[in-house]
């Protein structure tokens, strides 16, 4: 089980989840952020401090957040030729700067 972000973070992306993050597991698109699903250990800290309360666990998130959040990484985003993938943490790759079409269409 991993956490999943959800609309409530679309445009505020606080960021306390990423610096709570014990493995660099939440990467920033550009009006929201994501959590991997495999990088995620499922320790419940980034949901802990979300001032949004935008934050829960996969199997409780809203199923079209869910999918969402899987496409962030496995599909290519608008304007990407590839697929953001598995880049053991997002210190490695910065912010992304682009989101999935159902958040740019948000």
């Amino acid at each position: 089980m991993a956490y999943v972000i959800g609309a409530a973070c679309v445009d505020v992306m606080d960021r306390s989840c990423m610096e709570e993050c014990p493995v660099d597991c939440i990467y920033e698109g550009a009006r929201k952020l994501y959590i991997h699903p495999v990088e995620c250990i499922d320790c419940g800290a980034c949901a802990e401090v979300c001032p949004e309360q935008a934050i829960s666990a996969d199997r409780a998130a809203d199923p079209d957040h869910r999918l969402d959040n899987r496409r962030f990484f496995e599909e290519p985003l608008p304007g990407r030729e590839e697929p953001v993938g598995s880049p053991g943490g997002s210190a490695k790759i910065g912010p992304v700067g682009a989101d999935t079409a159902m958040i740019k269409a948000g």
